[in-house]
């Protein structure tokens, strides 16, 4: 894990969470939906078929402990998950991320995918404190 580097693109849309035993956590700075993208912390990774299956194993793991993050994310910002959506597109930034993203019926894409929905919306300062101290609560880091 020496050698990983986090591209740029994450540094500038996403606030740090913290680290799980594979992944880095970071939150997506989108207010629209709780949503915590995982990024496994090896250099070179673009498919999850890259991870060895005892990796991959972790990954799954530390997804689903990132969904219950998420969902206490939405309920801390009285905006609680009703759906799950879990995705490892890699289109834009090819380096290897899961995202995990609470959905709701009343949110700003449903039921369509959020990718390309209008422009993200800031947190608050107060909404993003509480979001990132609730998801590392949530996730234990």
């Amino acid at each position: 894990m020496s050698d990983f580097t986090l591209d740029p693109a994450f540094e500038t849309t996403t606030a740090l969470i913290g680290a799980l035993p594979l992944c880095g956590a970071r939150l997506q700075l989108d207010a629209r939906w709780p949503w915590i993208i995982l990024l496994p912390r090896m250099a070179g990774l673009r498919e999850i078929e890259d991870l060895r299956p005892t990796e991959r194993a972790v990954l799954m793991e530390e997804t689903m402990a990132t969904g219950w993050a998420v969902r206490a994310v939405g309920q801390a910002l009285l905006r609680p998950v009703e759906k799950l959506n879990i995705a490892a597109l890699g289109n834009v930034t090819p380096q290897l991320h899961l995202h995990v993203i609470g959905r709701r019926r009343d949110d700003a894409a449903w039921p369509d995918p959020v990718w390309g929905k209008g422009a993200a919306e800031r947190y608050s300062e107060s909404a993003l404190a509480l979001a990132i101290s609730t998801a590392r609560a949530a996730l234990r880091v």
